[in-house]
């Protein structure tokens, strides 16, 4: 008996050869009708035996291809129509809510293809197919179809244009396609602009080799290369990057490659080979010196990544280095350059030569981290190869738009169950970072076609993404306090509802009582919150210069422990003599030292104190040298530093003075900073479980969520979910597709903002 079937399907499910896949699965199940994208996804009807539409149906499901990710399928029934073959239909437009495949990883099909002579695409640097490529970077507009991206003033060539037209090739609505002799080309040029002889690829790996510093043009944005393993280029490149010490990225031609100078567990080697290709945390273990000192110095790990895009498979063949440092084309704390003319204006100076292509990047995307840990692979950074790709809710929510913090800014928008996380923006501390954060913004809205009912933002006044907020008309704005949307963002990924103890722990978050908090416990669900515990309030001496010399930190730890006849400790020779002389007056006083429960200065200190740190040149340095200095792997019969709980109007204070003065007397008795450090966590995962255990026997409440920049700490959170799990929470909630850090804050800010916005509050 005949039917039909007519199938609405959404998720990721164009750009990926969906439409192909149906139609092949169509015509081997002896099935007629059609498939089209349109803007919610793609609409199928097949027409045939009972039998073979219900196999279709479950081969649909059973056999989908490598990118595409059906989040939706909903099947009726009709009367036949009497189709006569099975065909690929136009797109249609509409109201927009397909999801965009993010850019991924050139897959083995073309690999084969780029280094075979016999290929009419040998070594052709912009191979693609339907498999992988750009997305998500070269997209304007949906439907996904190559006049809406920036492939669209490439005509393809009769070759190109057959495979793009026939659903049994691989390429078939491949929006990139190209070759050599329709698609982007790829020169090099010297600093001032003169071209360069000679086959692109072969002259950079010789350039790469003399020790230069090439800018080449990627994926979703540029990179500056040089050879990881010449101390002098990778020093040459911090100076004129003007970036001190914060690690440089590596890539590798591949596993066995990266195995000379780090060590790969199974988990991270799922996650280099993945096909979102983040850089990946690894443990160093260099013992042929393959790698510069100052690629990551001070530091037990190295951030590495395989080659994502055809022609860094081409340079990674080619170069004789086991490793090259690529790292984002900017100077500190600027967006990463996307643009040929950009680049060479914002990086004269830096860059000897100029690897270009003239594919355009739409918009920038940095590479994404990950390191794997408390059995997880935990974002740090989420960009290239996870974005647009949504976060999904518990729940439809009213939609939104969260515009983060200040730090490492990400943007959210909410449409029914799903969060739009952006791609990373930067540090929101200069014009041009303001500018990519508003088109990001723009771009998001366009595509998803939402109109935010509200604007979700932090409470902190001088961030430049809550000025942007308040400054927006006709549209409801709604204040989420900085900690509260760290503890909203981890429910809403982990799908719960609370209440839970949130444990809140970062640097910097500007309070509801306008101190600036840190160390916090708040009782916490998905609308509201209420604090009920915080370390105790220290001064911040200096303000801002606090965050930036340690050192001062050390000193108000120093004085609240010990009175004005603080320990002599090592670190306070190298102080500058005047600034040391007044701080306790400024302290005293009240002068330029806010009050602060921060959790990352507490860090701070203790790395000043064990002269790990007095001045950083990165955020966080101090506590990353902190934590990379404990014994490991940890002795099992150290000894916690001490804690104190108290109660200040019904809340618990955390107090770790009773550890600073165990510090400070260790550091005078010559005990290795491996085992203070050691202590020292172990002493705050004790408290911090002190504190939410009497949390707990007060409210009731059995969860835990843990979330702030503090938890990129690898021993904190792996030890601290296993402590309060121990300590009788049945659940312990953490983050993994959404960093921890600033960068998470935005999907809380949303959930918390659309809620409220629900119950009309």
């Amino acid at each position: 008996m005949k039917r039909r079937a007519k199938t609405s399907i959404e998720g990721i499910v164009q750009g990926v050869g969906f439409r192909p896949f149906i139609y092949q699965l169509a015509r081997r199940n002896s099935l007629a009708g059609y498939v089209s994208n349109t803007s919610a996804g793609v609409d199928i009807e097949v027409e045939g035996e009972s039998e073979a539409i219900e196999r279709f149906l479950a081969e649909v499901r059973s056999e989908t291809p490598p990118l595409a990710r059906i989040t939706r399928l909903d099947t009726t029934y009709l009367s036949p129509a009497a189709y006569g073959d099975f065909h690929i239909q136009a797109s249609v437009a509409g109201a927009r809510s397909a999801l965009i495949s993010p850019d991924v990883a050139v897959c083995e099909d073309c690999l084969r293809e780029l280094f075979d002579p016999r290929d009419r695409r040998y070594r052709y640097p912009f191979i693609n197919c339907t498999n992988c490529g750009p997305r998500y970077t070269i997209i304007m507009d949906i439907p996904y179809d190559r006049k809406w991206t920036s492939m669209g003033k490439f005509e393809m060539c009769p070759d190109c244009a057959r495979e793009y037209h026939d659903p049994m090739d691989r390429r078939f609505h491949a929006q990139p396609d190209a070759c050599w002799v329709c698609g982007p080309k790829v020169w090099l040029v010297d600093a001032e602009q003169r071209p360069v002889e000679g086959e692109p690829v072969e002259r950079v790996c010789r350039l790469l080799e003399q020790g230069h510093i090439i800018a080449i043009k990627g994926l979703g944005g540029f990179h500056l290369a040089v050879d990881a393993g010449s101390e002098a280029a990778v020093s040459r490149l911090r100076e004129r990057k003007r970036r001190e010490e914060k690690p440089l990225a590596l890539m590798s031609a591949d596993l066995a490659t990266i195995g000379r100078y780090a060590r790969i567990q199974p988990a991270e080697e799922a996650q280099l080979t993945d096909r979102a290709r983040p850089i990946v945390l690894l443990e160093k273990d260099d013992p042929e010196g393959l790698i510069a000192p100052s690629v990551a110095p001070r530091n037990r790990f190295f951030g590495v990544m395989l080659p994502y895009t055809p022609l860094h498979h081409l340079i990674m063949r080619e170069v004789a280095a086991p490793a090259l440092v690529m790292t984002s084309a900017n100077l500190s704390e600027e967006p990463i350059c996307i643009e040929n003319d950009e680049a060479v204006k914002r990086l004269a100076g830096i860059a000897d030569y100029y690897l270009f292509h003239n594919r355009d990047i739409y918009l920038r995307s940095d590479d994404s981290i990950l390191r794997v840990a408390a059995g997880a692979p935990r974002l740090m950074r989420r960009s290239r190869g996870f974005v647009p790709v949504p976060v999904f809710l518990e729940e439809e929510l009213p939609q939104v738009l969260a515009v983060g913090g200040e730090m490492k800014s990400i943007v959210c928008l909410t449409k029914g169950n799903r969060a739009f996380l952006s791609q990373h923006v930067g540090d929101l501390e200069n014009l041009e970072t303001l500018d990519f954060f508003e088109l990001t913004v723009g771009h998001l809205k366009r595509i998803l076609e939402i109109t935010p009912q509200a604007i979700a933002y932090d409470l902190h006044p001088e961030y430049l993404s809550t000025k942007w907020a308040l400054a927006q008309q006709g549209v409801r704005l709604i204040g989420v306090q900085h900690h509260f949307a760290h503890i909203a963002g981890c429910l809403a990924e982990n799908h719960a509802k609370g209440p839970v103890i949130g444990l809140s722990l970062d640097g910097t978050g500007y309070g509801t009582d306008g101190r600036i908090w840190g160390g916090e416990l708040l009782i916490a669900g998905l609308k509201d919150f209420r604090r009920g515990g915080h370390f105790r309030y220290l001064p911040l001496p200096g303000g801002a210069k606090a965050i930036k010399e340690p050192w001062r930190m050390a000193v108000a730890y120093l004085l609240a422990a010990f009175g004005k006849e603080i320990p002599r400790l090592p670190f306070l020779e190298g102080a500058d003599p005047e600034a040391l002389r007044l701080l306790p007056e400024m302290i005293e006083k009240g002068i330029n030292s806010p009050l602060t429960s921060s959790c990352g200065r507490l860090f701070d200190a203790v790395a000043a104190m064990c002269g790990l740190r007095t001045k950083v040149a990165y955020e966080g340095q101090a506590a990353l040298e902190l934590e990379q200095a404990m014994a490991w792997p940890p002795e099992p019969s150290a000894k916690p530093y001490a804690y104190q709980l108290g109660r200040e109007d019904g809340t618990v204070i955390l107090d770790f003075l009773p550890a600073v003065r165990q510090v400070a007397r260790d550091v005078q008795k010559g005990v290795s900073v491996q085992e203070i450090s050691l202590r020292f966590h172990l002493g705050v995962v004790e408290g911090l479980a002190g504190a939410a255990s009497a949390l707990r026997e007060e409210c009731g409440i059995k969860e835990a969520a843990l979330s702030g920049g503090c938890f990129q700490n690898r021993f904190l959170l792996t030890a601290l979910t296993e402590r309060l799990a121990r300590s009788g929470f049945k659940n312990v909630y953490t983050q993994a597709q959404v960093p921890s850090n600033d960068g998470g804050i935005s999907l809380g800010q949303a959930v918390a903002a659309a809620h409220i916005l629900r119950s009309g509050h």
